[in-house]
């Protein structure tokens, strides 16, 4: 086979590799639009490191409000914001949160706007240091971003 052979079927694997990638995000948002009327998900794990805050024998919170930005980068390369504001208590539960995506306009902002109605109450009651979120109401990027910000809440929030 002729190196320009060679190029020509890297070139077509490439594309067709990216064009796989593409897809596979437009079927899931059409999916997830198609069961909007279900119930938000995210999925939590205990986390497969020991989190900072489980190091101490208390694992204690200064009790209080904290907020944060998280990021996360789009598939099209532009870095996206949410900012999390969580009431904690003293014992790490989340007593109340506000996620506001700072994206403007297109893909990124539908699917924060999507990501905020659903997280609330996923998080709210839960400990801090157990959240490790990976999808809400079809938006998986985001929730990057939002693990991004309560990583950072954790560290603030560390008696």
């Amino acid at each position: 086979m002729t190196p320009t052979k060679r190029r020509a079927y890297a070139a077509l694997a490439a594309s067709t590799a990216l064009l796989t990638l593409a897809a596979c995000g437009d079927s899931d948002a059409a999916e997830n639009d198609a069961s909007s009327s279900k119930t938000p998900s995210a999925t939590s794990a205990a986390p497969s490191e020991p989190a900072a805050s489980d190091s101490g024998a208390t694992g204690a919170f200064t009790a209080g409000e904290y907020e944060a930005t998280g990021s996360y980068t789009t598939p099209d390369g532009q870095t996206q914001k949410i900012e999390v504001e969580v009431e904690l208590a003293a014992d790490g539960t989340i007593t109340s949160l506000d996620a506001d995506g700072q994206a403007e306009g297109g893909n990124s902002e539908q699917f924060q706007k999507k990501f905020e109605s659903g997280i609330d109450a996923q998080v709210e009651g839960r400990k801090i240091t157990e959240l490790d979120v990976d999808k809400v109401s079809g938006s998986s990027l985001t929730s990057g971003g939002f693990n991004d910000a309560i990583d950072q809440i954790i560290s603030q929030a560390q008696a």
